[in-house]
């Protein structure tokens, strides 16, 4: 995460931040289980990251058991959608068609199937009346999932459009802090449920004195590392809502079952007051700066859990400086490095994660054993295959213990997956950037046919400068003109050249090669 956080400013490394301390969020879930869980023994106290306290014995406690279906789950930016077509997404195994209904000025989820033959509704489109069409026979559906026209009915026979068999699964759904929220029960209770839990919020994001940039992945982990220095991190709570940790300059929240976020110094001093034995290592000096106190950053995680072993990862990086930024520098420049990052241990860290927010939550350990290897040794025992003894893998052993505790050890996918992970897919996949960001990035995608069409015109003028050199009469141009000609052709080729490869490294296909980075 360090990667991360150095990049979402790259002009700023040097300027100082503030220290600034959230306040700890409130939750409410509205029914929490009771789970009677063996715990298994375990010899905790060799991880110094945490120092939990376990039973020497096998013995029974009772336990809250985290609802996987009765909260909600972010679906994508709202910068990132196109109110003129449906867009198709998946969010805990669910398939799901998002499309903007004008009549009632609002966001639908719907399930992306159609009552008739089940044909996606997110390959359909929106007619003139605003309403959602399934593109295979024309099934049209209103705001409530209610099917409002069936091509195929007569227009004098029964009106089988009002059945509650032509009705599509309508989900609830949330704009709040730039994204929109679904919850996963189509259920006419939770119809209202935003009235009574709504998801979590974050002020800053909805400050308008503060700048935002956001990034959206589909990824086949999870992943980013520190740069290796000794970290002094430490989990505050631990409970079925999540959990609190404490850093030098603040604290860092994980809000069940996606959110993790904190303050941060873009200058990268995120070192303590005094020296410590971290580790083992002998004491470091550290320093940290006087900021200012009216200035402040944040780095918020929103860690989608899409079907086993893929998650979306949606990051927003938000202060309150340096507005001018956002100006001068388009959003799909601060995009560049931080999909770097993800391609850097994509394919080291592909089969570890089956679940986004444990790589996230990687600190100083790079690679670990596989997620296969994990789940032969047992969710409850993955401590004997990693070995994580300093306090900078506090979030991971945090989010394990979390999981195992009240997770159920893992997503609940309700049985639409037998559970194993897929196998690794080809780099040419795994490294694919216009298929997971790219086509579904507003600004990237703007950016890709901008440039697309520069380097064709780059090419016409390199081939016309060239054309009319060699078809002009002998005297007909200068000599000097000739040169011109020549190098402007020659420069304009070089330039389409350079930036064709510009364009396949940053918005189709980067090979992350660790020997020559």
């Amino acid at each position: 995460m360090e990667a991360l956080k150095a990049s979402s400013f790259p002009s700023l490394h040097r300027q100082p931040i503030s220290t600034y301390t959230f306040q700890k969020p409130i939750l409410h879930i509205p029914s929490s289980r009771r789970l009677i869980l063996p715990i298994q023994k375990s010899n905790f106290k060799s991880f110094t990251a945490i120092s939990p306290t376990t039973p020497s014995t096998e013995e029974e406690i009772e336990l809250e058991k985290f609802e996987w279906y009765e909260q909600w789950y972010p679906v994508c930016a709202e910068c990132d959608l196109d109110k003129r077509r449906p867009h198709a997404k998946k969010v805990i195994g669910i398939d799901l068609v998002v499309w903007w209904d004008r009549n009632e000025n609002a966001w639908k989820v719907f399930e992306d199937s159609c009552p008739h033959r089940m044909a996606p509704l997110s390959e359909g489109r929106i007619d003139q009346w605003g309403r959602l069409q399934c593109v295979y026979h024309g099934w049209c559906f209103g705001g409530a999932g209610d099917c409002k026209f069936i091509p195929q009915a007569p227009r004098d026979g029964p009106a089988v459009h009002t059945s509650k068999k032509a009705c599509v699964a309508s989900y609830p759904s949330y704009m709040q802090n730039c994204l929109l929220w679904f919850w996963p029960n189509s259920d006419p209770q939770y119809k209202d449920i935003h009235l009574t839990k709504k998801p979590h919020f974050i002020p800053e994001l909805d400050d308008p004195s503060y700048s935002k940039m956001i990034i959206s992945r589909e990824v086949d982990y999870g992943a980013d590392r520190e740069g290796g220095r000794p970290l002094e991190i430490s989990v505050q709570k631990v409970d079925v809502n999540g959990f609190t940790a404490k850093q030098i300059f603040g604290e860092n929240y994980f809000i069940a079952p996606c959110i993790f976020y904190g303050h941060y110094s873009p200058s990268g001093n995120d070192e303590s007051m005094d020296g410590e034995d971290v580790g083992g290592s002998p004491p470091v000096p550290m320093i940290l700066p006087h900021v200012p106190s009216d200035k402040k950053s944040m780095l918020i995680f929103y860690c989608v859990p899409v079907s086993p072993g893929r998650s979306r990862l949606i990051s927003t990086a938000t202060r309150n400086f340096a507005g001018w930024l956002d100006l001068i520098i388009p959003r799909w420049v601060f995009h560049m490095t931080p999909n770097l990052i993800i391609d850097s241990d994509l394919f080291l860290l592909h089969m570890e994660h089956d679940y986004d927010l444990d790589a996230i939550f990687e600190k100083d350990v790079y690679m670990l054993h596989q997620e296969k290897k994990l789940r032969d040794v047992g969710p409850l025992n993955w401590h004997k295959a990693c070995y994580v003894p300093t306090k900078a893998d506090a979030f991971s052993v945090a989010f394990r213990r979390w999981l195992n505790k009240y997770g159920g050890t893992q997503v609940d996918w309700r049985n639409k997956y037998s559970g194993e992970l897929p196998p690794t897919p080809p780099r040419e996949q795994l490294f694919d950037r216009y298929w997971t960001h790219t086509v579904s990035c507003s600004s990237c995608s703007v950016a890709y046919k901008r440039l697309n069409v520069l380097k064709i015109a780059l090419q016409v003028i390199s081939v016309a400068s060239v054309g009319a050199v060699a078809a002009a009469k002998q005297g007909a141009i200068s000599v000097g003109a000739m040169y011109y000609l020549g190098s402007m052709a020659v420069l304009c080729f070089v330039a389409a050249k350079w930036l064709s490869h510009f364009i396949r490294k940053t918005f189709i296909y980067h090979d992350y090669d660790h020997a020559f980075q």
